[in-house]
């Protein structure tokens, strides 16, 4: 072999060893793109989770009671809003959540001293709770106890507050219980969170679909 030969063959194989070099840095770029991507399609979501437009929380909870608040944004104007919240409670609430566990038994007459009650299969009936304050499409407010919470020894208040947010309604749902429960409240106020986060999200879904589960009418 030449001289010349032994000095091309080389040159070939530095080009060569560059040309790999090349392309493993370009694989190893592509591969961290792709990791990067995901990771932002990953983050998005996480963050698209974290800014549903429904949110609740236990705000305060003592020995002498709890405050729970939850929120909705729901799309619909408020006047729209509030005649389901009233007119048309039968058709959100939460069935397992009534006496009879049918909510068309259900009516709720939104003017002071007007009733959230239920009509019982015997004939009988349950007062849920008492309109103190009304303003269409603004606010309700309401008195009394919900569930087992009315075996009790305890008074609550139940506000519903609806406001313009453009096109559709900002809800926000504040509840607070105080008095003498036997055994102390515990985790009730978690429990009762839970609870009225699902009603709010039947309503938003009620509104929004007509249907209480966001199914097609």
């Amino acid at each position: 072999m030449t001289e010349n030969a032994s000095v091309s063959e080389l040159v070939s194989e530095v080009r060569f060893a560059r040309l790999r070099h090349d392309l493993t840095e370009d694989c190893m770029w592509t591969e961290r793109n792709r990791v990067m991507r995901s990771s932002i399609v990953t983050f998005a979501i996480l963050f698209a989770i974290l800014d549903a437009p429904l949110c609740g929380d236990v705000i305060e909870s003592t020995a002498a009671g709890f405050l729970v608040r939850n929120t909705a944004a729901i799309n619909a104007p408020p006047a729209k809003v509030y005649a389901a919240l009233t007119d048309g409670v039968g058709g959100w609430w939460d069935p397992l959540h009534t006496f009879s566990h049918d909510a068309h038994n259900l009516t709720l007459d939104a003017k002071p001293g007007g009733c959230l009650c239920e009509r019982l299969p015997d004939g009988g009936g349950v007062q849920h709770m008492s309109v103190v304050y009304a303003s269409p499409g603004k606010l309700l407010r309401l008195t009394g106890l919900i569930g087992p919470l009315q075996e009790e020894a305890l008074a609550g208040t139940m506000t519903w507050n609806l406001s313009q947010a453009g096109g559709g309604t900002t809800v926000e749902l504040i509840y607070t219980v105080g008095g003498f429960r036997a055994g102390g409240f515990r985790d009730m106020p978690t429990v009762i969170d839970g609870v009225l986060r699902g009603q709010l999200a039947r309503l938003k879904a009620f509104v929004e679909t007509g249907r209480p589960d966001g199914g097609s009418p």
